[in-house]
């Protein structure tokens, strides 16, 4: 009789990434060749800030005549790979340029003309 788990032994658990999720090598190598691709990203997990910054995103993307696809990145172990913790973040052509904050469409556009000319 074990008493108080004396004796017993501790079920380990075995977490396929470093951080105990999915981030194997091969995930991590997969998102950063998905980094690699031209256009606009909005990195989050769906929240209200989230959609506010992709709806912003859209307007200023049509405002100035671009290309307004976007991708809308949920996936924490893609959105890791960018190196961004804080959510809502705004990736443009590959590069994080912007995190943590909900931009208005005009600090978009001005952001757009500065990444893209």
């Amino acid at each position: 009789m074990a008493l108080f788990g004396i004796g017993k032994k501790k079920e380990e658990k075995k977490s396929n990434g470093c951080c105990g999720s999915n981030c194997t090598p091969e995930v991590m190598n997969q998102a950063e060749k998905e980094k690699q691709f031209t256009g606009v990203k909005i990195l989050g997990g769906g929240c209200a800030k989230c959609n506010q910054l992709e709806e912003a995103t859209i307007i200023a993307l049509a405002e100035l005549g671009m290309d307004s696809t976007i991708e809308h990145v949920k996936d924490y172990e893609k959105i890791a790979a960018y190196g961004v913790m804080t959510t809502p973040a705004l990736v443009v052509d590959g590069k994080v340029v912007s995190y943590g904050k909900v931009l208005k469409k005009d600090e978009v556009i001005e952001i757009l003309k500065k990444v893209r000319g």
